[in-house]
């Protein structure tokens, strides 16, 4: 079936569902109000970092890029796709979905079946909201159009984000209408069925099950998006919890984490202990589910818990160098990787800002270093008083410690003989456990992993 698709917002969900559905053979049109984001966009620049999105915006596929204006009203499915803010009381803030439901009421033209998705991670009850936004216009204006409101919400990792696109676990869609349901099954087809061609780059997995097409309520489809990564987090400051427990009594954490994640009802995937969570999604999604529940004055003690477990991870860090350092002032820290997991470079609620703003605090110089990241936390943290290095060489000059914050793979094969030669003392803090500590140490180091 060839579907003509609008999606609204062309941000890190909006620009990876926009190729993914161009890539599987649907018309694809993509709105947003940032001219120079658009110019970026229409000469194949992208504005963030994704693995492979480049090489699908350098295909022909049938994908192009305007403001409000170059709207399609015929279009089949409308996606909105734009940014949901934390506000100062931990709520998202839904300015933008708003303002773009009431741009599509005021633009669409009558027609036999529209289905609006959101896909942005939003509060309870906005399909319902966006709902009456639209209803409100068409009897303004009299039309006859048929419309449905679905929740569509995303499951992406970022630095995996098309891979994740095209070979999901499962795709969530929370309907009232059934003909919305079956629009967006048909629009999914090869994607549940996996009859696509895989892109260069992007391989199908092998053995894996075919993804499940769930069909919920709007709500509780809203209310699946904030669980997943409300249990998500928790699971890392879980095995993070763990993990400070592991380094009292002389336990190995990824021994540990193996022996539990073994298991399938727990699972390997989020067992890694480390600096901790963060993101766009974590701490934003967790904060607005909180923010929820205490409207209708529900304590959330598990989730609570999970935030302030992760707050203790970012300062475990520091801990560690204290530990070995003794007095922090005077003394000059390399922090290797900004961004808050490899193959991103998105700094939001990173590990990195936590630790580099309570070392500056304690008196230490610190520099940093990250293959992709740096300009982005320059541009976004300016008053942020550290020393950005081109090379992990630069970095490792004269610094009494090294710790490591993303686990970045060039970060794995570093040649620790020439870093420590220049540093004052040889000491490596591996906040991610994703170094080799027998061979660090054999050429002279103090390594301290994290429950190791």
């Amino acid at each position: 079936m060839h579907v003509r698709v609008s999606i609204i917002g062309t941000g890190y969900v909006g620009l990876t569902t926009a190729l993914a559905l161009a890539y599987i053979g649907n018309e694809v049109h993509c709105i947003d109000q940032n001219p120079r984001v658009l110019e970026s966009l229409t000469d194949g620049r992208v504005p963030i970092h994704e693995p492979g999105i480049e090489d699908l915006m350098a295909m022909n596929l049938s994908l192009t890029f305007g403001e409000w204006d170059s709207f399609d009203p015929a279009s089949d499915v409308v996606f909105i796709a734009v940014g949901t803010p934390r506000k100062d009381n931990g709520d998202a803030d839904l300015t933008y979905v708003e303002a773009v439901a009431d741009e599509i009421g005021r633009r669409i033209d009558e027609k036999q079946a529209l289905t609006v998705a959101v896909k942005s991670t939003v509060p309870l009850g906005t399909a319902r909201r966006v709902e009456a936004i639209l209803i409100n216009h068409f009897r303004e204006r009299g039309l006859a159009t048929r419309f449905s409101v679905a929740s569509n919400p995303e499951f992406l990792r970022e630095g995996a984000a098309l891979y994740d696109t095209f070979y999901p676990d499962r795709i969530v869609v929370g309907a009232n209408e059934s003909f919305a349901v079956n629009t967006l099954r048909e629009l999914y087809t090869p994607i549940l069925e996996q009859t696509f061609t895989p892109p260069a780059g992007i391989p199908r997995p092998q053995g894996d099950k075919l993804p499940v097409f769930l069909t919920t309520t709007p709500t509780s489809a809203e209310l699946t998006k904030y669980a997943a990564n409300a249990f998500l987090a928790m699971k890392i400051s879980f095995v993070n919890e763990f993990a400070g427990l592991a380094e009292y009594v002389g336990a190995d954490i990824t021994e540990v984490a193996r022996g539990i994640g073994l298991d399938d009802r727990i699972g390997l995937r989020y067992l890694a202990a480390g600096a901790g969570w963060g993101g766009s999604c974590f701490g934003k999604d967790v904060s607005a589910i909180r923010h929820t529940a205490a409207q209708y004055g529900y304590d959330m003690y598990l989730v609570e818990a999970a935030v302030q477990a992760n707050l203790r991870q970012h300062e475990s860090i520091v801990k560690k160098l204290q530990a070995r350092l003794k007095v922090l002032r005077g003394t000059t820290i390399g922090l290797l990787g900004i961004a808050f997991k490899p193959n991103t470079d998105d700094v939001r609620d990173a590990p990195f800002l936590s630790v580099a703003r309570r070392l500056l605090e304690l008196g230490a110089t610190v520099k940093t270093h990250d293959p992709v990241a740096m300009p982005t936390c320059r541009r976004n943290h300016p008053d942020l008083d550290v020393i950005y290095c081109d090379t992990p060489e630069e970095l490792a000059r004269d610094c009494d410690a090294l710790a490591l914050l993303t686990e970045w793979d060039e970060f794995r094969h570093l040649d620790y003989v020439k870093l420590g030669q220049g540093m004052r003392q040889r000491i490596i803090v591996d906040g991610r456990n994703a170094l080799n500590r027998v061979a660090i140490k054999a050429v002279g180091f103090t390594y301290v992993g994290v429950g190791r």
